[in-house]
């Protein structure tokens, strides 16, 4: 029984992986955009204050708030309500990588100060190196930066278009 779990575990484990991966390159921008826009200077100075282990409370809270959201949205798919399990799934994934990301950045040098933290932390770069060694994970971010210059291309084309269009009406 062990033998036929433990693949089965791991696919699960690189499937997990994978759509926090895909769900990152959302969050990551989205992240810096509000770090830009919102400064919030005192409660990042008390973030950067804490030790280590209320440091990683810390960073644990989105986790633990908003990860029970998974099986939520799936039972809501599951029941036919679709647009509302899918929208769940989206917001609070969303929601947890930016904070989880924000507060990654802020109290990282902190955290590879708990030994355990250190070790987990080295087995999901670990992971995350070989996920994106693979071909599907090449092929994907591929494709991915062929529709990012599309759409690049497609603004460029629509800004023209609205200047020539305001430029004429003048």
């Amino acid at each position: 029984m062990k033998q036929v779990l433990k693949p089965v575990t791991y696919i699960l484990a690189a499937i997990y992986f994978l759509v926090d991966a895909v769900f990152m390159a959302v969050a990551h921008p989205i992240s810096r955009w509000l770090s830009r826009h919102f400064e919030f200077k005192r409660l990042r100075a008390w973030i950067r204050s804490l030790p280590p282990y209320p440091s990683l409370a810390l960073f644990s809270v989105p986790v633990i708030i908003l990860e029970p959201i998974k099986p939520v949205a799936a039972y809501l798919v599951a029941t036919g309500q679709f647009l509302s399990g899918v929208a769940a799934f989206i917001g609070c994934e969303l929601l947890k990588l930016v904070l989880v990301e924000r507060l990654f950045h802020l109290t990282r040098d902190k955290l590879m100060r708990i030994p355990a933290f250190a070790w987990g932390y080295a087995r999901f770069a670990e992971m995350k190196a070989w996920l994106q060694a693979t071909e599907a994970w090449r092929a994907i971010r591929a494709l991915s930066l062929a529709a990012k210059a599309s759409v690049v291309r497609a603004r460029a084309k629509l800004a023209g278009g609205v200047s020539r269009l305001v430029t004429s009406r003048d």
